[in-house]
């Protein structure tokens, strides 16, 4: 199959009202479709009843990386303005996206500082900057002088950069530097997941920095290599320890999230316990694949032929996942980062 063929496969066409431009408030009262696997059961509900739905003793497992404010204005030689997305630091530079072409050898000014970065090189989508100060410095900028890397299908998001701060990450981030929130999460609260901790799921913390990947269009070499953006995860080794100790007793691992399915997946090594606790993956799940660690998932609705819909379709099927889809449309579900999510169980 083509490539143009597997990714129309994966198209369908979604109402542009249904793109969430904000989060549910509160959290936990995001709608939430629930998928039974074996009987093909769906219910509707919020995320507040996720618990009458989760199996006895499963575990939920979360990334609790932290999303920085990636984007930001820099001011042009000539005046003009053009905006910067953080990416990663190679050696002693700034990988990154710009809004507009700029060129090498340029030095763009940071407003309001006598800090600027100038233009070393560029490749096929990304530039690269030299800042004129320590490397050491680009995230503390990015604090003071950024703004959160909301997707670009959230346009008109009534949001003020200090809400966007706090609705665009989740109430336990703890560390890491990604460029786009695990989603997933977004809708637990720590009420709720208390309540669900009393009720005896377990819940346990990984850690994935989510690049750009999560957005990057799907190419042909993806399909050829069988291979995705690269991504750098860390598991605990006393948080790995509790879950092959859970898998070994089969209580449920429920994943919250494609991000931490990938980490999950692929410290399993295809096997049933979590060995490679940390390193890079370039995982990419799809149809075909055989989930080896996992059993089940929490998952927001994703963008039409995405990498992320293939790794929910490997899990659910693709025909039935398209059902699902097009169900939550009925049903005028909220898609996308900040929309409403499903809860798929084996």
């Amino acid at each position: 199959m083509s490539l143009e063929q597997e990714l129309k496969s994966y198209d369908y066409s979604l109402p542009k009202e249904l793109i969430a431009q904000k989060p549910a408030r509160p959290r936990e009262q995001a709608r939430l479709l629930v998928y039974g696997r074996k009987q093909h059961q769906v219910f509707l509900d919020t995320f507040a009843h996720i618990g009458k739905y989760l199996p006895k003793n499963s575990v939920l497992v979360f990334n609790q990386t932290r999303v920085i404010p990636a984007r930001l204005k820099l001011t042009k030689s000539t005046g003009g303005k053009v905006e910067i997305l953080y990416v990663s630091q190679d050696q002693n530079l700034i990988k990154a996206l710009a809004n507009r072409k700029i060129k090498i050898g340029e030095t763009l000014k940071i407003p309001g500082s006598r800090k600027s970065l100038r233009v070393e090189a560029k490749t096929e989508h990304f530039y690269f900057l030299k800042p004129s100060f320590s490397l050491s410095g680009i995230l503390p900028l990015l604090k003071k002088s950024g703004s959160m890397p909301l997707p670009p299908y959230i346009k008109s998001s009534p949001l003020n950069e200090k809400q966007k701060r706090e609705e665009y990450q989740t109430v336990f981030a703890r560390k890491g530097i990604s460029v786009a929130a695990p989603t997933a999460s977004l809708h637990f609260t720590k009420q709720l997941l208390k309540a669900l901790k009393k009720q005896g799921i377990g819940i346990k913390f990984i850690n994935l920095n989510v690049g750009l990947g999560t957005f990057a269009p799907l190419t042909a070499d993806n399909l050829q290599t069988g291979k995705l953006h690269t991504e750098t995860y860390e598991i605990d080794p006393t948080t790995a320890g509790f879950l092959n100790q859970a898998k070994r007793q089969g209580r449920p691992i429920i994943a919250v999230g494609t991000t931490v399915i990938r980490t999950l997946e692929s410290a399993s090594l295809g096997q049933n316990e979590l060995s490679r606790l940390q390193g890079d993956t370039n995982l990419f799940i799809r149809t075909g694949y055989r989930f080896n660690f996992i059993d089940g998932m929490v998952t927001n609705f994703h963008v039409p032929k995405s990498s992320l819909m293939m790794l929910v379709a490997a899990y659910t099927g693709k025909t039935r996942l398209k059902k699902l889809y097009q169900q939550a449309i009925r049903q005028k579900f909220r898609f996308f980062s900040f929309g409403d999510g499903m809860l798929i169980l084996p």
